[in-house]
């Protein structure tokens, strides 16, 4: 049996299969009697594969020369962040590195002389051996280039093993050099065994152990040595760890950029595949993807172009499911699609499932962690979804071909997605059509995830149409009442980019129940939809507002605000990972022998006094709010509210959780919504502007009367012009002038009537005043009082720059509570101003925060418990 090859211009490989085939066998599926399914098709088996086989097969295909995978990218950064935790480790955590090197170290001695081969030998033969066995297997394989691959990722290593040896003797600190060190002699020394990377930077190269046996052994041979190497004390843990990891990021560094030859399932591969499923064929052709095959040469497009033409569902399928797909014909004229899953573009696709997953609450289906798994579930959904009476291609085979798994189905013939027909195509026996098959899968309690215009193909014969929806991989059975519903929201979404909003929620109407469209509204949100639907939608915003309006129409009690979907967003991570920064930044900064003096002649007088000027802020908060407040708040429950803020705040940037609250205890007194927003607007930009106008005053009055010389240092003045001419020069562009008055323009306008009301009655603007100097001014004496509890001296001019500055900055990065950001703030704006040492304004700053942040938040849970129970939030 040889498979025919068609000559691709300009020397491009048009599937010719090199060697016979090399597929491990798979169980394939029995012949199975026809049956009828309720649209009245006759589904008879495929051909069975005791047929005489054909001497000849055309198989038109693509076989890339080289494929670039993205999960070695994937696996070189992340080993790449491990080596530096490994790193981290060895130099912070180095008591207990050189802890384990003590500890066998007793033991060195005697397992030395218990091993009949010494350690050095051992060494010697795997370095020698398995280079050796590795090497002459990929020539007989007359593997060429993965053998000189295999040699540069090895020497790679090598290189950067010794180029750390030198950079971590030469530049590092003595407590990463102990860390990778252990003792040799007598003597610690800095041990990063080049051996280790170079073996496993070419292992990893050479292929996987499942197809080359002197691979499989040399791994084993490998950890052998590298544990016998661990436990006789001859190498640190450290050091070997480093070492794995550097030749692991060479290894898959060259394998990316190079790329590696194909382990998918091509030419005598895929015929043979395509036998063990039962068929006997005699065209394999197959349907081009520009998505996967646009970054391929100009020789192989061209050889895509000669393909013959596909139908516009194979097209759509293609697009759906992202994989390859052939149209197979068979020995007695079927036509058959050829669904293949390939493992390298698996990781990408398991990946892509699992963040969003994690991302999003219950939106995304489970993520199947095997290509074989992968498979089986796209087998069961299919199954399952043609029992339940839904027009899907029947499944008729699964075999497994090289490093694909394959999956033969029926053709849908002269169906033709709704991607390709336009609003006048679709009439409403359509649209009821396409909802009746929705209706099937979720009486049956089948979701499918994915619903695109690509998946619903309409068969617009004469008479009833026939409407078949594809590609089921992402669905679930047994899926849950959220699942559900965002199927029908998704195809609520596409039928509107179709045949517009109006059309397709009055379609939906008639087919569903009004509970099942009352619960449409609060899933209408762009991150919900698939990938397609969401680009397409950003290209018709409109399209959504156009639903929820035609959605309130048909339904006027409907709910359509956006629920809350979104686990974490860019805003989230972005928190998460400036509060570690800046915890790591604040603990490595504190160096205990220069505080330890200072600690010692702390007074704790003062903390109490900066613990009660601390709460002190709390009621100044509570004035201002009940100043502008709009119905009658007692200025005891709204210090409660301020002192809950002090519990959310560790969930919440700083600023956020007081604003919170306050417009939730307003919305429970029964104040509409724009007006509670308002209020709480207005409060946050009256602290802002008491905040600037302090700031001004104090700078002009800096130097009058002060105990110490003061001055500004001229590097801040520098930086102060600096920032104000390029916001004057930014001002100047019309489109910055734009950005600015629709972000703060909303704010004014919503403010503004408020602020009018409020100036009207002279008393409240005096409270909201005093509140606000109130609660400025106790937070600058807290922090006063904490400068001297630890014997500093400084103006209070000083120290109401320091903390307005220090705050202000620290509070524009968004970490929960400003936490580390405000510390670093207050410590080099403390260092800076008054030259006080840097260890001991970290000091500083981190009493005030611990005594008017940190201790408040107990203070903030039970305030929280007893607001919600007397039915406050």
């Amino acid at each position: 049996m040889h498979a025919s090859s068609t000559p691709a211009p300009d020397g491009a490989d048009v599937d010719a299969a090199p060697g016979p085939a090399t597929a491990r066998e798979a169980p394939t599926t029995s012949a199975t009697p026809a049956r009828t399914v309720p649209d009245g098709t006759n589904t008879s088996p495929p051909t069975s594969p005791v047929r005489a086989v054909r001497s000849r097969v055309d198989v038109q295909d693509v076989r890339p020369p080289r494929v670039h995978h993205p999960s070695d990218l994937l696996g070189a950064t992340l080993t790449t962040l491990l080596a530096v935790v490994v790193v981290v480790l060895a130099t912070y955590a180095q008591n207990t590195t050189t802890g384990v090197a003590e500890d066998v170290q007793g033991f060195a001695t005697l397992l030395r002389r218990i091993l009949f081969v010494p350690v050095n030998v051992l060494v010697g033969f795997t370095t020698v051996v398995v280079p050796i066995a590795v090497l002459t297997e990929l020539a007989l394989r007359r593997l060429g280039r993965q053998l000189l691959q295999a040699v540069l990722a090895a020497a790679g290593a090598m290189v950067v093993v010794a180029a750390l040896h030198w950079t971590f003797l030469t530049f590092g600190s003595a407590e990463l050099v102990q860390g990778l060190s252990v003792r040799l002699g007598g003597q610690w020394r800095l041990t990063i065994p080049e051996y280790t990377a170079m073996l496993t930077g070419l292992l990893t190269v050479a292929g996987p152990r499942g197809r080359r046996r002197s691979v499989a052994w040399s791994w084993n041979l490998l950890w052998l040595t590298t544990g016998v190497v661990l436990i006789t004390a001859a190498g640190s843990l450290p050091g070997l760890g480093l070492s794995l990891l550097v030749g692991r990021v060479a290894g898959l560094g060259v394998r990316y950029l190079g790329g590696v030859d194909p382990e998918r399932a091509y030419g005598d591969a895929l015929l043979a595949g395509i036998r063990r499923a039962g068929v006997e064929p005699a065209d394999v052709v197959r349907v081009p993807d520009p998505a996967l095959d646009a970054d391929r040469t100009l020789a192989t497009q061209d050889a895509l172009a000669m393909l013959p033409p596909a139908t516009p569902a194979q097209l759509a399928l293609v697009r759906a499911s992202g994989d390859r797909v052939y149209d197979v014909t068979t020995d007695d004229g079927r036509h058959l699609d050829l669904i293949v899953f390939d493992g390298d573009r698996q990781v990408v696709g398991m990946l892509t499932r699992l963040w969003r997953s994690l991302r999003l609450r219950g939106l995304e289906g489970r993520s199947a962690l095997s290509l074989r798994r992968a498979t089986e579930r796209a087998a069961l959904l299919s199954y399952a979804a043609r029992a339940a009476g839904v027009r899907t291609p029947q499944l008729l085979s699964i075999a497994e071909a090289e490093d694909s798994m394959l999956l033969l189905q029926e053709s849908t013939d002269a169906a033709v997605p709704l991607s390709d027909l336009t609003r006048e195509d679709i009439g409403d026996d359509d649209l009821q059509a396409i909802w009746e098959q929705l209706r099937l899968a979720h009486a049956a309690g089948i979701a499918h995830r994915a619903l695109t215009a690509d998946v619903v193909l309409v068969d617009q014969r004469p008479g009833a149409p026939r409407v078949w929806i594809t590609a089921w991989e992402q669905g679930d059975v047994a899926s849950s009442e959220l699942a559900r519903r965002m199927d029908t929201m998704q195809l609520l979404a596409l039928l509107a980019l179709r045949v517009g909003a109006a059309r397709a929620v009055a379609s939906a109407a008639a087919m569903l129940p009004d509970d099942d469209i009352d619960g449409i509204g609060p899933l209408l949100q762009t991150v919900a939809l698939p990938r397609r639907t969401r680009e397409e939608m950003r290209a018709h915003k409109e399209i959504l507002a156009e639903l929820r309006s035609a959605l309130v129409a048909r339904i006027p009690e409907a709910d359509v605000q956006p629920a809350q979907i979104v686990r974490f967003g860019a805003r989230t991570l972005l928190t998460i990972v400036l509060t570690v920064v800046a915890v790591f930044v604040v603990l490595a900064s504190v160096n205990v022998a220069q505080i330890g003096p200072v600690l010692a002649r702390s007074d704790w007088r003062f903390s109490v006094l900066a613990f009660g000027l601390g709460l002190l802020t709390l009621v100044g908060a509570a004035l201002a709010f009940v100043a502008f407040s709009p119905v009658r708040l007692s200025v005891w429950r709204a210090t409660l509210v301020q002192s809950a803020a002090t519990f959310v705040a560790l969930a919440a940037p700083a600023g956020i959780g007081p604003a919170a609250l306050n417009l939730r205890m307003l919305t429970r007194r029964g104040v509409s919504a724009s007006l509670a927003g308002a209020t709480v607007a207005l409060v946050q930009v009256s602290q802002f502007v008491t905040t600037l106008l302090l700031l001004l005053v104090l700078t002009v009055t800096s130097g009058v009367q002060s105990p110490t010389p003061f001055s500004v240092p001229p590097a801040v003045l520098i930086v102060i012009a600096v920032v104000a001419a390029a916001v004057g020069v930014a001002l100047l562009f019309p489109g910055v002038r734009t950005w600015v008055q629709r972000t703060v323009g909303p704010t004014f306008r919503q403010t503004l009537p408020r602020l009018i009301e409020v100036v009207g009655q002279p008393w409240r603007l005096a409270l909201a005043v005093f509140g606000n100097v109130l609660m400025t001014m106790g937070y600058v004496l807290a922090f006063d009082a904490a400068l001297v509890a630890l014997g500093q001296e400084a103006s209070l001019v000083q120290v109401a720059l320091v903390y307005l500055t220090g705050n202000t900055a620290g509070a524009l990065i968004p970490t929960p509570g400003g936490m580390g950001t405000v510390e670093t703030a207050l410590a080099a704006g403390l260092s800076g101003f008054t030259g006080t040492n840097i260890g001991v304004a970290y000091t500083v700053a981190l009493l005030f925060r611990l005594l008017t942040f940190w201790l408040r938040i107990p203070l903030g849970w039970v305030a929280m418990r007893y607001l919600q129970r007397v039915g406050e939030l």
